[in-house]
């Protein structure tokens, strides 16, 4: 009997074994397909860390440059106090530096939202729409700004769909993009990008007609990237 007993139990111990080796072989194919998969994609781990770690290398370096600006500030300050002959020269550099300061951290909102975004949400989004006044009557410039916030393991692509919405002779009227566009302007506005990506589009709106809204479309082409849609009240600013 003790001797069949343990029969049994070597019997068992090598079952349970072969099992989970079974699972553990089973585990390491599942990561190997996903792995070639990224690969496949044109996904690099070295390459990817490379370039996020130089993201938060720039915004560092930006940091310290907004620092070292800010004390050269303050010296200035002390210097149009003591100095008051050189007011105006001071002056100027004091407004120099800060519209610098301001540029940099402008910088750094813009690669903080690629990197690590205030409200925490991965995936596509606008992080900029401008739209100015070009020098010809109803010619529009139209800046977009596209990133692909935290997540960065592949490129995300796909195409832009904008339509314009307003007022035309006392009707709601909506406009697609491609009935905007100059004459020998492309129609199609593809992306596709692993960080971020920014167009420069022109728009000319047909007499008569008083926008009001644009509505921007960014239709995900990537399996597992959802696409998005926004809308913002049409609005310019200087150029």
């Amino acid at each position: 009997m003790p001797s069949n007993y343990h029969m049994q139990t070597h019997g068992a111990g090598r079952t349970w074994i072969f099992r989970v080796g079974i699972v553990v072989l089973a585990l390491v194919a599942v990561y190997l397909v996903f792995e070639y998969g990224r690969i496949s994609a044109g996904y690099d781990v070295i390459d990817a860390a490379n370039e996020r770690a130089a993201l938060q290398a720039h915004i560092d370096a930006l940091d310290d440059e907004i620092a070292a600006l800010k004390q050269e500030i303050a010296l200035h300050e002390t210097d149009k106090k003591v100095n008051r002959e050189s007011y105006r020269e001071v002056e100027d550099s004091l407004l120099t530096l800060q519209a610098k300061i301001q540029e940099q951290q402008d910088a750094i909102a813009f690669y903080r939202g690629i990197v690590s975004p205030a409200d925490g949400k991965p995936g596509l989004r606008v992080q900029d729409l401008r739209l100015t006044r070009a020098a010809e009557e109803r010619h529009f410039n139209l800046r977009l700004v596209l990133v692909q916030a935290m997540k960065h393991d592949r490129k995300v692509s796909g195409n832009v769909a904008v339509s314009v919405e307003g007022n035309e002779g006392g009707t709601a009227k909506t406009y697609a993009l491609t009935e905007l566009l100059p004459a020998d302007a492309d129609a199609d506005w593809p992306f596709s990008f692993r960080y971020f990506q920014d167009f420069d589009r022109r728009l000319v709106l047909p007499d008569g007609f008083t926008p009001e809204r644009i509505h921007v479309e960014v239709r995900s082409r990537t399996r597992s990237i959802s696409s998005i849609e926004e809308s913002y009240a049409w609005a310019t600013s200087q150029g």
